[in-house]
């Protein structure tokens, strides 16, 4: 005769610490960062290789208007990121990953080429698979750090931007003065 402990199955108890709406909520997003990604970043599989890109990378071939569209299909996504209440250094990091798309997708033929390589819309999305996977979404020191890295980057590019800029306008204006 068996005892009733040796009868019970163990049982395995799902502790939630999150409440229910925040949890839908979180999951919410994944969808939409998960569709961003596919379609911007990993659509096309190069055959023969792993490699993906999307059309991101393809819209930034069009002069003037492709980077810009890329980042307002990013920035909507973004948008929908800070309506459902993610946290304000997650949206840094994920503006930054856009923003650095942009700045770089600027440049010709290395903007592009970049592109194919960096894809901040599947940098977003691992972005916000994080968030969902950890309860509380508390910022690590580790995000500071980051943010805190590109910023000073993307200071010291455009500072040196403005630098050459200047320069180059001097030289055009010594040219048309016809001076030395």
């Amino acid at each position: 005769m068996k005892s009733q402990i040796e009868d019970r199955k163990p049982q395995i108890l799902e502790w939630e610490v999150l409440p229910p709406e925040e949890k839908r909520r979180r999951q919410g997003l994944e969808p939409l960062f998960k569709w961003l990604s596919l379609i911007m970043d990993e659509f096309i599989r190069v055959p023969g290789t792993k490699f993906k890109f999307g059309l991101d990378p393809l819209i930034g071939l069009l002069p003037g208007l492709g980077d810009t569209s890329s980042a307002l299909v990013s920035a909507f996504a973004l948008i929908q990121a800070a309506r459902l209440g993610v946290p304000k250094i997650l949206l840094a990091r994920m503006s930054l990953n856009i923003l650095i798309n942009e700045l770089i997708g600027i440049v010709p033929v290395v903007g592009d080429a970049f592109s194919f390589w960096f894809k901040s819309n599947a940098r977003n999305y691992r972005i916000i698979q994080g968030h969902i996977a950890t309860p509380g979404g508390v910022s690590r020191r580790s995000d500071w750090v980051f943010v805190i890295a590109v910023l000073v980057l993307l200071f010291g590019i455009v500072c040196c931007g403005l630098v050459v800029s200047f320069l180059l306008l001097r030289e055009i204006g010594k040219l048309l003065a016809g001076g030395h």
